[in-house]
This record gives C-alpha cells, sequence and structure tokens, in this order.
C-alpha cells in the first residue's frame, strides 16, 4: 500500500516535535511558527474566497439573490474555475484522486453492509473522488442468516470528498424523469469520513437499492412454498370451480356447471385468501426494501462530514494545517542542520554528504529523508513527506535560501524579521 502524504499529527503537536528538535531558543520559535501560520491562513482566506464566488452561480443551496442574471457563458466559465480551484486546494490537503479504475473496481466489490445499490452514471455531467488516508482494516460479518461469524478485510478510506455536476434539465425532460432529489445542472460537493472502498457507490446522490440474487431468491422461495400450501388447502374448491366452467367453455365437458350460492360464497372466500397472499408477499418485498434503505441511510448518516459550500471550509482549513505541518518542518529541519547549530548537527543528519554540511543546509533528497526517517523511528508513523510543496513555499518566503540543489534556513532571528515585515507592508497607501 503506498505511503500517504497526510501526517498525522495537529499542527500544535508538530510545532511542539519542532521546537524539540531545536532545543533552542523555544520562545522565539513560537514566535517564528505565530507568524508562518499567520501568512499561510492568509493567503487561504483568499482562495476561500474564489471558490465561494465561482461555486455561487451553481451551488444548489445558495440563499443569496443576483444583482444580474448569470448566463450560461458566465456560468461555465466559474464551474471550470471551481473545478481547477477545488482540485488545487484537495491537493493542498493531500488528498489523492480516485482513478477510473479504482472507482470501477470499487464498484463490483460486494458491499460489506450486503446492500446491493444500482448507480445511472448518465446523469452525470462529471464525477471526480478524492481521498486521504487509506488502510486496510478487520471487520467481522455475520453470514448464513446471522448463523455463523467471519473475519473480512477491506480498503477503508479515512476521508473521501465528492465532487459531481449533474446534467441539465432538458437531459432529464428528455429521460422522462420527472421527480428529482437535485437540481439538474447543479454541482455538489461532499465529505465523508471512514468510508470503505467497496461502498463507493453508496455516496452517488442517485444510488438506488437494489435485490441482491440471494435477497431475491430468498423471497421467491418464501411466495412459492406459501403459494402451494394456499393453493392446496385454501383454493382447491375454488380453482375446481373455475376449471369445470373453463372445461364446460370450452367443450371438454357437456355437463353444465351449476352455479350455487354455496359455490359463489366459496369462490369469494377462495380469491379473497390468495389476494390477501400476494398482498402480504408484496408487503415482505417493501419491507425488506425499506430495511436496506434505512441501513443505507444509518451509514450515511454518521459517515456525512459536510456538504456543498461548507466543504470549502472544512478542506480549506485541512490544506493550511497540511501546509502549516510541512513547512514548519521543512524550516526546522534545515534550521537544525545549518551552521547555527554546528555542535551535534552533523550526528542528527548523518546522511548529509560533505558539501551539505559545508554549506549548512540539505538537498531535497536528503531534506525527505531525514524527515521521514524522523517519524518513523521516533513516532512510528511512516509518511511520503511534500518535500517540495514545502521548500517551494520557503523559497517563496525567503525564509530558506537555495544554492544549486542545497537549500540552507535562514537564522531564526532574521526568519521572524522577514515575516514580521511581510505583515508591516502588505497594504500600502495608495
Amino acid at each position: 500500500m503506498p505511503l500517504e502524504r497526510f501526517i498525522p499529527f495537529r499542527k500544535c503537536d508538530v510545532i511542539s516535535l519542532c521546537e524539540g528538535v531545536l532545543s533552542y531558543d523555544s520562545s522565539g520559535f513560537r514566535t517564528f511558527s505565530t507568524l508562518l501560520v499567520s501568512r499561510i491562513h492568509y493567503q487561504y482566506h483568499e482562495q476561500l474566497e474564489a471558490l465561494k464566488n465561482s461555486y455561487s452561480y451553481f451551488d444548489p443551496n445558495k440563499d443569496t439573490r443576483e444583482l444580474q442574471p448569470a448566463d450560461e457563458r458566465l456560468r461555465k466559465q466559474n464551474q471550470k474555475a471551481f473545478s481547477k480551484g477545488f482540485a488545487s486546494l484537495l491537493d493542498a490537503a493531500n488528498f489523492e484522486k480516485v482513478t477510473d479504475e479504482d472507482l470501477a473496481a470499487a464498484l463490483s466489490e460486494e458491499s460489506l453492509f450486503k446492500v446491493r445499490l444500482a448507480v445511472s452514471f448518465d446523469d452525470f455531467e462529471d464525477v471526480v473522488f478524492y481521498r486521504r488516508g487509506e488502510s486496510v482494516k478487520t471487520e467481522t460479518v455475520r453470514t448464513f442468516f446471522g448463523l455463523r461469524k467471519k473475519e473480512v478485510s477491506f480498503t477503508n478510506y479515512d476521508k473521501v470528498a465528492v465532487y459531481i455536476t449533474f446534467k441539465d434539465e432538458a437531459y432529464f425532460k428528455e429521460k422522462g424523469q420527472k421527480v428529482l432529489t437535485f437540481k439538474p445542472g447543479s454541482t455538489i460537493v461532499k465529505l465523508f469520513q471512514n468510508v470503505p472502498k467497496a461502498d463507493l457507490e453508496m455516496l452517488f446522490p442517485n444510488s438506488e437499492v437494489k435485490m441482491r440474487p440471494l435477497d431475491k431468491l430468498i423471497i421467491s422461495a418464501s411466495a412459492a412454498i406459501g403459494g402451494t400450501v394456499v393453493l392446496v388447502t385454501k383454493l382447491g374448491a375454488s380453482l375446481l370451480l373455475v376449471a369445470s366452467f373453463i372445461a364446460f367453455w370450452l367443450g371438454f365437458k357437456d355437463d353444465e356447471v351449476e352455479l350455487t350460492k354455496q359455490s359463489l360464497i366459496t369462490f369469494g372466500i377462495g380469491m379473497g385468501v390468495f389476494g390477501s397472499f400476494i398482498f402480504k408477499e408484496w408487503t415482505k418485498f417493501k419491507n425488506r426494501k425499506i430495511r436496506f434503505m434505512k441501513a443505507l441511510s444509518d451509514n450515511l448518516y454518521f459517515k456525512n462530514l459536510d456538504n456543498n459550500a461548507g466543504v470549502f471550509h472544512t478542506l480549506i482549513d485541512a490544506a493550511e494545517e497540511e501546509d502549516c505541518k510541512e513547512a514548519l518542518l521543512a524550516y526546522t529541519f534545515l534550521l537544525r542542520c545549518s551552521n547555527v547549530f554546528d555542535e551535534g548537527s552533523a550526528s542528527f543528519c548523518k546522511m548529509r554528504t560533505g558539501s551539505e554540511i559545508a554549506a549548512g543546509g540539505m538537498t531535497l533528497a536528503t531534506l525527505d529523508s531525514a524527515i521521514e526517517t524522523y517519524f518513523l523511528e521516533k513516532h512510528n508513523c511512516a509518511l511520503d513527506f511534500d518535500v517540495t510543496d514545502a521548500i517551494d513555499k520557503l523559497v517563496a518566503m525567503d525564509l530558506v535560501e537555495q544554492n544549486g540543489d542545497i537549500f540552507a534556513a535562514r537564522a531564526l532571528n532574521d526568519a521572524v524579521k522577514i515575516l514580521d515585515d511581510y505583515w508591516d507592508n502588505i497594504y500600502q497607501p495608495v
């Protein structure tokens, strides 16, 4: 199973880890981390506003009015901008895109909670799934009508984000589908947690509960046995009467059938019993389907985290957390290996080459290996640290200097001054 870019520690805990790595001037580092986090937060606030503005053109839950009605060209333009910004946000939050092959494989696997679902993919103009946190879990399930327990292993996604755009209203009119639980042409965004890979189809908004072959067999067998009993015990006399009428009408029997009051009562009772049996079997079928739908809704109720515009705030916070953790870790490890910490710095980063030690820094590969090794050895946590993204941000903020392929952190006091100057000069008078 591939390693995840996601760092499974809170931002405040990562700051504490960094302080432990440096063992130097914790108050100064706290000031640095506060300024760095504030700067990244400001950048993501701008991204949030851009996403909200573009999504407003096709938000199914919008409760605000527009100054001017948007035409189709403007709506499509904003939908494209939103799709691009949303994908960028998910990547920043260390989500991975679920490929078409993975999605097809998930839909072909048997559901863990024994509900078969059907999804009409033709209703969608665009479908994209993203996931974060992949692990293998084991769960005990009951088989053979609950008489036997069996442990099954399955792939589980900690977080799943869903991006779906429905086709326009003309498509559904042509299809003849009048009752819709969604707005044609709208885009829905949803966030779920703890979703088994085999149950991804339950996240589609138009999924319908279908009977499994086993369920159909159980209902059919029950109906056949019950029907046979009814025919033998309750409808014998009525069937003989009907058979006599048919035989006389077709000419197979010469004797007239005498229709008495007693025979009519018997026939009426027989038809009433038969009708009651049909109604009972239909009710059993509907109740079984309702139980399946309840199992589906119960699962979705506890797995759903957020919907539509609310997803932005959750993902913006997640992306901001990941960026802060990555930048703090990259700066800390570069600072620890800089010339400022000559004593013990070489032993701390034994994998560094002579040129890296002389320059007081590390290459991307060395920095990546140092951080991943630290988490694996100190915290028993295997991860794929996104070193490129972290360094790009630090270089853009001028907190890290680049000399060829070696990167070195600026002194802590200088880094604090650079971040402080950024806030002092963020708004210049016109």
